[in-house]
């Protein structure tokens, strides 16, 4: 992936908005608000690391949300470990999840790839909510989950916890830039833009996508363990196939295979719900309407448009300068 001089005033801009509005004091609910937007940002990063850079349809990330929510959950809640352990054992859950998922869903591609995602996502969320109860506590949920401690910081006070997500979310976005500037995020983009000459030129395809998978797996784990940390709660419903319906919402508002795409679409997505909720119940079927709109007058998305309107401004700008 190629990186750009808007993808660095953008994330410029974006740090600087993320830094500033704790500091203004907006009131508690924002500051939740902000914390469960940037968590949303995490899952939606790692699942544009296989929707973005392969251009695969994944309807099962909400599996590895989940099971990353409940290995924190039981890590802290039945076997007394830290949060950190538990975050840690979350990675590697949604990586092992993501892995076994590969084994089934790259044996098609296209929709067929999108349908195995979701039977599989909906087969956990069954023996979840009900064959494995005595396990997970069923629709009542596993409550209590810790948050994080470090030399004496309090993690249930909002604002600091807001600050540990935000540090996480930057170590994510560090990681996903190097790995789409390597010679593997080369690879994969190769690969999405044309798998057949990827294959000629001596790749191993499946091998490829499953990494992608895995590493988008255990993305997706952590960020499940962040958000079960921050409601100290868990339940099936974030295993449910609408859980992954709204990370590919959120995706393609803000732009699909952009950097900032993802982030830019959970913040417009949990905003407009936080105020459209506050106007009518049916909310959901005015945000609809609301993506249908933007996926017409901007195809691109909400960051890829202003990423082209950016480059047409440079453009002309190096025209008048001649």
């Amino acid at each position: 992936m190629k990186f750009t001089k808007f993808d660095i005033y953008f994330g410029l801009l974006l740090a600087a908005a993320s830094i500033i509005v704790p500091l203004l004091n907006p009131g508690e609910a924002t500051i939740q608000l902000l914390t469960l937007a940037a968590i949303w940002a995490i899952f939606a990063v790692g699942f544009d690391f296989v929707f973005g850079s392969l251009g695969m349809v994944s309807f099962g990330h909400a599996t590895f949300l989940g099971v990353g929510g409940y290995a924190v959950a039981l890590a802290t809640q039945k076997y007394g470990l830290p949060f950190y352990g538990g975050a840690v054992m979350a990675i590697a859950v949604g990586a092992v999840f993501a892995l076994l998922f590969s084994f089934f869903a790259l044996r098609v591609s296209g929709i067929f790839f999108a349908l195995v995602t979701l039977a599989l996502s909906q087969l956990i969320f069954i023996l979840a909510d009900s064959k494995l109860r005595g396990f997970t506590g069923g629709s009542d949920g596993i409550s209590g989950v810790e948050r994080p401690s470090f030399i004496g910081i309090d993690f249930y006070d909002p604002v600091a916890y807001y600050w540990f997500v935000l540090g996480v979310y930057a170590l994510v976005m560090l990681v996903v830039i190097s790995l789409r500037s390597s010679p593997f995020g080369r690879v994969i983009a190769a690969i999405r833009d044309n798998e057949t000459r990827a294959d000629q030129l001596g790749f191993n395809i499946n091998r490829y996508k499953q990494i992608t998978f895995v590493i988008s797996g255990a993305l997706s784990g952590l960020a499940g363990a962040l958000l079960a940390s921050l409601l100290m709660y868990m339940n099936p419903q974030m295993l449910h196939w609408t859980t992954s319906g709204d990370v590919i919402i959120m995706t393609l508002l803000g732009g699909s295979g952009t950097l900032w795409g993802a982030t830019v679409g959970v913040i417009v997505f949990e905003f407009l719900k936080e105020w459209l909720s506050s106007w009518t119940e049916y909310w959901y079927g005015v945000l609809g309407v609301v993506f249908i709109l933007v996926t017409i007058f901007f195809p691109r998305g909400i960051v890829g448009e202003l990423e082209k309107a950016f480059a047409t401004y440079q453009k002309k700008r190096r025209g008048g300068v001649q």
